[in-house]
């Protein structure tokens, strides 16, 4: 299985973990690492987690108040948003086409 973000994403994960850095040293590492166990959960299972749009699922970041907001077809896992829980819940919309292997950034 592989694991693609996308790179609106990628953008997310490194402002909030440079924000978590610049509020504690070390806290940005603890939030990417967070953010690394997520990846490794939702590769192992999946379907577990709670589907929130059509297909789009929703994994709670450890410690954070933070999504992974994915969605799984076949053998790829496209992250479309590391979300902060708390700020408009739908920004995200408009990225609900897994990449075909275009414009996606592999984790």
């Amino acid at each position: 299985m592989k694991l693609i973000f996308d790179p609106e994403a990628l953008v997310e994960m490194r402002e909030a973990a440079a924000f978590y850095e610049h509020c504690q040293p070390g806290l940005g590492r603890s939030f990417l690492d967070a953010v690394e166990v997520a990846s490794a959960e939702i590769m192992k299972h999946p379907l577990m987690w709670r589907k929130i749009k059509g297909r789009f699922r929703r994994y709670l970041v450890q410690r954070f108040p933070y999504g992974l907001i994915y969605a799984e077809q076949g053998n790829v896992i496209y992250v479309a948003a590391v979300m902060h829980l708390k700020r408009k819940p739908g920004y995200w919309y408009g990225r609900q086409t897994i990449p075909g292997k275009q414009g996606a950034a592999k984790r």
